[in-house]
């Protein structure tokens, strides 16, 4: 290789990408690493999506460098930023044996790399537009930049397993290293092992050609940086995360986090010296009712993206296969013909037989989460929400679990003369007297007190109260809603609810509007204890504080209505 070549290829590394195509040529170039860029599934992103919005941070361009104390002689040369940009502007496609890019200027040159992926880009009309972004299902199309909380550089991935979002992650922690001069990263894993795997991406990338970038040895737990920056290992406890106040958080497998610890990560990055401070969330969504389904959940609200993929994004390209043969099929349908991804077709098949169906949807389509645990397996949005509203025409009836500090839940409820369970609103809240539920209750009901066909309740409301010296019952009645209820089982309510979810001929006899997020996420997330519990509570759900109350309120519902001559009415 020429002298003037090896010149070229160090101004370039030492060059700041500016556009989202450059940054994808950068890490192809000298990194060896061709990143994903199709979207192919709808709504989902590109794996460069993440890397590019990781990366960006909406700074201006800069050539690294480093502290004048600690500058390397051979990176003290000018370089022409024009220069450089051209260059990685052009860098031309892999050959065909792969080891090999091509840069295209004046003169052209090889610069020697070994791909570890396998993967291309496609042209965007705005290469700094971030292509993608979901938050809580509002998606944009390619160039439109979404809303999203411009003080903060916070993101959440949501990948199968397979996809590379730790692998990627640690291409971001090694560009932020290189290119923001005292950046601090830490790395905070489900497990020590976790983290380590990440740690592990970021040391084999310095060690294949950013050996000149590290101040002193790369320990098994961190390294530094000549330019001041720093990466370090955390480990899962609340003492780690809380002696910690850095730039860049990146949690990997939250699904595997201690809560505690998990809130305690959310207060140590701060942004200083030009550098936004920003925690970034990757997972696979491995349940509807763990930590990752939490985050995802209150991305709206916290304005956060989603950068989410599958399989589909990262599988290398189909060329000689029949679609009509093929076990992938059903979830390709034709789309692996334009990938140009790193995961083997057969890989990809072979993993799908050995794997449920719902195991193969929730680890690699990211689909719903794996639903094994959950209590209603059975409930599906596509089938059991639909737009319904109040029919006069229908009795009205009421059901309410009590609480304070957890909350107050009552259903609108009218089943039909066919037998449909119809659920057309809620009222959830937390911390506020029986007297403000009541008029809320009484607000909402859309007819007179006097039709409504009956209020059912938790049993436990007509227990006294040894503070107010009265029940949730009486308080109740002396507003003007009167009750009734019926003593049973958590099993018993719950085979009801199955039931009309689906009945022994595979029907639905059960329709929720909308207008009930809160019960439709609890029907998806009421689940089982995770670890194998003794006695006799081992087959009843868990009582987490958060899903269980909508449910509740639900199955005093039905209790009461299919054993109606058994409710107990109550006057004061």
């Amino acid at each position: 290789m020429s002298k003037q070549v090896i010149s070229i290829n160090a101004q370039m590394k030492n060059y700041r990408p500016r556009t989202k195509e450059q940054l994808r040529n950068y890490v192809k170039a000298f990194m060896g690493i061709s990143v994903p860029d199709k979207s192919l599934c709808g709504n989902h992103a590109s794996p460069m999506g993440y890397l590019w919005h990781s990366f960006n941070e909406r700074q201006p361009s800069a050539v690294c460098r480093r502290p004048q104390e600690k500058q390397n002689p051979a990176f003290n040369e000018k370089i022409r930023a024009d220069s450089c940009n051209s260059l990685l502007n052009h860098i031309s496609e892999e050959t065909e044996n792969g080891q090999q890019l091509t840069v295209n200027d004046s003169k052209s040159c090889r610069v020697a790399c070994a791909p570890r992926f396998h993967l291309t880009h496609e042209n965007q009309e705005n290469n700094n537009s971030r292509e993608f972004v979901s938050i809580r299902g509002q998606k944009t199309e390619n160039g439109k930049r979404p809303t999203v909380n411009d003080s903060s550089n916070d993101c959440i991935v949501w990948a199968g397993r397979g996809g590379g979002k730790t692998f990627l992650a640690a291409i971001a922690t090694v560009l932020d290293c290189i290119f923001k001069p005292g950046c601090k990263v830490r790395i905070l894993g489900g497990s020590y092992e976790q983290s380590s795997r990440m740690y592990d991406y970021i040391t084999q990338i310095l060690r294949n050609g950013f050996e000149q970038t590290i101040d002193g040895n790369i320990l098994k737990d961190g390294c530094k940086f000549l330019n001041g920056s720093n990466v370090e290992v955390l480990t899962q406890s609340s003492k780690s995360v809380r002696g910690s106040h850095i730039h860049k958080l990146r949690c990997d497998e939250i699904e595997l986090f201690d809560r505690d610890v998990f809130e305690a990560a959310k207060f140590i990055t701060k942004s200083n010296n030009g550098i936004i401070g920003s925690m970034e969330i990757l997972s696979t969504m491995h349940k509807p009712y763990g930590l990752m389904h939490e985050v995802v959940a209150g991305a709206a609200k916290n304005h956060t993206p989603i950068f989410q993929w599958c399989v589909m994004e990262v599988i290398e390209r189909c060329t000689d296969r029949n679609c009509s043969t093929c076990p992938l099929d059903s979830d390709c349908q034709g789309k692996a013909k334009t990938a140009d991804g790193y995961l083997a077709i057969d890989d990809c098949i072979t993993m799908m037989r050995r794997s449920s169906r719902a195991g193969w949807e929730s680890e690699m389509m990211c689909k719903r989460p794996s639903r094994n645990n959950a209590v209603f397996e059975d409930f599906d949005a596509d089938v059991h929400v639909g737009q319904i509203d109040y029919d006069p025409a229908l009795p009205l009836y009421r059901t309410m679990d009590f609480g304070y500090i957890n909350p107050f839940v009552c259903l609108w409820i009218q089943p039909d003369y066919d037998g449909t369970i119809r659920i057309i609103d809620e009222y959830y809240r937390s911390r506020a007297p029986i007297a403000v539920h009541a008029e809320e209750v009484k607000r909402i009901t859309p007819c007179d007190e006097s039709k409504v066909a009956a209020t059912f309740c938790d049993p436990a409301g007509a227990g006294r109260n040894d503070v107010t010296g009265t029940s949730a019952v009486r308080e109740l009645y002396n507003i003007g809603i009167r009750t009734k209820y019926r003593r049973s089982g958590i099993a018993e309510g719950i085979e009801l609810v199955r039931a009309a979810m689906r009945d022994g001929l595979g029907k639905s006899k059960l329709i929720i509007s909308p207008r009930c997020p809160r019960l439709i996420e609890a029907l998806q997330c009421y689940h089982y204890p995770d670890a194998a519990a003794t006695g006799s509570d081992a087959e009843l759900p868990d009582k987490d504080g958060i899903f269980d109350h909508p449910i509740d309120a639900l199955r005093y519902f039905f209790v009461n209505y299919q054993k109606k001559s058994g409710a107990v009415s109550r006057k004061y």
